[in-house]
């Protein structure tokens, strides 16, 4: 019997409930053993509590719903049509702006940067004005946009041209460890933490994609070993063009 898209699509979200429940088990039952047995406490305002649970079960199944069905589709098959089409030019141009794009609307990075341009302000490295607070914070957003940037066309160039990635990896690391010798120590802490928040959930499915789908179409490209890497790169690239960012705002 064939089944509609409609019956496809609950099917989908009703085995990613399931998965929710199940991945959110062991941190639901670490926090009511501490809660119950270690404090000796009942939940402050259970309801609540219970409340804010299934809304995240029911948030995270979207989520992954939406992840199967529409981005990682959507990616694989834009980076299929570019390596068909076969302009260098344009791909890179994509991959470049599909890093930034994604990259400057990711929340964590906003929440992020908003924190640290606050802490500089209280630090009285820029003015305590919300003006400058706001402008710092836009800065270094961009900033880390334009890094992730360049590290999706260092990717994608990865892939076509067969370069190493531990190279690159290791090579961008040892960087990063002589700049921090140099960089502003008001910097370098939020330059490592920016790092990691770069790479969450807006980023990492169109990027994740974008690879895969691009070692999946150019001949002698194995998706498994040549596919993956991105978001490694991504990580990387955003602690060095802080740290610049910081040698000479600071």
């Amino acid at each position: 019997m064939h089944t509609g898209p409609i019956q496809n699509l609950i099917k989908a979200l009703g085995a990613a409930l399931l998965g929710a429940c199940r991945d959110l088990a062991p941190i639901v039952i670490v926090i009511a053993l501490f809660q119950l047995l270690i404090l000796r406490q009942p939940f402050p305002d259970l309801v609540s509590v219970l409340g804010g649970l299934a809304l995240v079960v029911v948030g995270l199944s979207l989520f992954v719903v939406g992840l199967d069905i529409g981005l990682f589709p959507l990616g694989e098959a834009l980076a299929e049509e570019f390596a068909r089409k076969g302009s260098l030019v344009w791909l890179l141009v994509f991959a470049f702006a599909l890093g930034f794009g994604t990259t400057v609307a990711e929340p964590a990075l906003i929440a992020v940067t908003r924190e640290g341009a606050r802490a500089a302000a209280e630090a009285g490295l820029i003015e305590n004005i919300p003006a400058a607070v706001k402008q710092y914070a836009l800065h270094v957003r961009l900033t880390v946009a334009l890094s992730v940037g360049v590290a999706i066309v260092l990717g994608v160039l990865r892939i076509l041209k067969g370069w190493s990635l531990p190279m690159i990896v290791v090579g961008g690391y040892v960087l990063v460890m002589v700049m921090t010798l140099f960089a502003p120590k008001e910097i370098v802490g939020l330059a490592y933490d920016l790092g990691g928040v770069t790479t969450s959930t807006v980023t990492v499915p169109l990027v994740t994609a974008l690879g895969v789908g691009l070692a999946r179409t150019i001949r002698g490209r194995n998706p498994l070993t040549d596919g993956f890497g991105l978001i490694a790169l991504a990580s990387l690239t955003p602690m060095i063009f802080v740290m610049v960012l910081g040698l000479f705002v600071h």
